[in-house]
């Protein structure tokens, strides 16, 4: 496997790679932990929410090389099913979310047996108009509730022991299913299956030469980061008890792009700190109304002018450790 990266363009790991990973993921744990002491608990949902949805979409933007900007159709579309299954099926939270992620799961086999076939910016366009089209599909559906969403999403009981009404006990169902989502795609991407994934990005012409079906990798990598996505906007809509519109609009499809650039492109901890800026950006500047907007687009700019490689990839360039 060595070989064929090295054939492929892909540089060797570092050595310290997995002893830095050790201790960054040890000092995000203990982060998590003490946090809701010190900060609202539906904040820090809502921020591990999208933390999820960023490390998903990093998936395929950050070590596939395909930008997506349709993945609000998996993520609002799960978060619809899953509160329909909640309050109308009357499923207990785990089947709920079990039944958004599938759904997520389909539709991203769907779309991505369409996109793949296309790179670059058509690629990005196609997987644009299918979330578009089922934006207005929502829209239109008696079940989603137009404008109005799903309300009163009820959280139920996990497991029928476990009841989620109360916040910490939400947060800590949330942080387990997150951090399990974590360090699910950090096995992925350090699999050899993630290997060829990074050898596709590199030099995907090459990849095949080696006898690499490109599209089939491209296809599953495309449905895990699609089913990932589902699965945290399940979550939120246990979190909020509220699926609506806001969660398939593209503008959803722009800020998870944000998050993932802002924190770090390629990286594994960087989705995470660009979830919890761009989400803490919105809660705390929400007095500047349109106004954040502004702010975010401003930020973004001086990212991009002056941290190349995003906030994380910049601090683990500094430290040459990966991160």
């Amino acid at each position: 496997m060595e070989r064929v990266l090295e054939e492929a363009g892909v540089p060797p790991r570092r050595r310290e790679t997995a002893w830095s990973l050790g201790v960054a993921f040890a000092v995000m744990v203990a982060l998590f932990i003490a946090a809701p002491f010190l900060v609202y608990p539906v904040f820090l949902m809502k921020a591990l929410c999208f933390a999820l949805f960023a490390c998903a979409f990093n998936l395929l933007i950050g070590y596939v090389g395909l930008a997506s900007f349709g993945h609000a159709l998996f993520f609002g579309w799960a978060s619809y099913v899953t509160a329909h299954a909640a309050k109308v099926w009357a499923l207990p939270p785990e089947l709920a979310v079990i039944v958004g992620m599938a759904t997520a799961a389909v539709l991203g086999l769907v779309a991505g047996s369409i996109a793949i076939r296309r790179q670059g910016i058509y690629f990005a366009m196609i997987t644009l108009a299918l979330a578009q089209m089922m934006y207005f599909f929502a829209l239109q559906a008696k079940f989603t509730g137009g404008e109005d969403g799903i309300q009163g999403v009820p959280r139920g009981r996990l497991f029928g022991f476990f009841d989620l009404t109360g916040e910490m006990r939400m947060y800590l169902f949330v942080l387990v299913v997150v951090l399990a989502g974590f360090l699910l795609i950090y096995r992925i991407i350090n699999s050899p299956f993630g290997e060829v994934l990074k050898a596709i990005r590199e030099n995907e012409q090459r990849t095949i030469s080696l006898g690499y079906k490109t599209e089939r990798y491209k296809l599953v990598a495309f449905v895990l980061s699609a089913t990932l996505s589902g699965l945290a906007g399940s979550l939120k809509a246990l979190v909020f008890q509220l699926a609506s519109l806001t969660d398939v609009h593209w503008a959803m499809s722009g800020d998870v792009l944000l998050m993932t650039l802002l924190g770090g492109l390629g990286t594994v901890f960087g989705p995470v700190a660009g979830a919890f800026l761009v989400v803490a950006m919105q809660n705390y500047l929400a007095t500047f109304g349109q106004w954040v907007l502004v702010i975010q687009g401003a930020i973004f700019v001086v990212c991009v002018l002056a941290f190349r490689r995003g906030i994380v990839g910049e601090i683990a360039h500094g430290l040459r450790v990966q991160l």
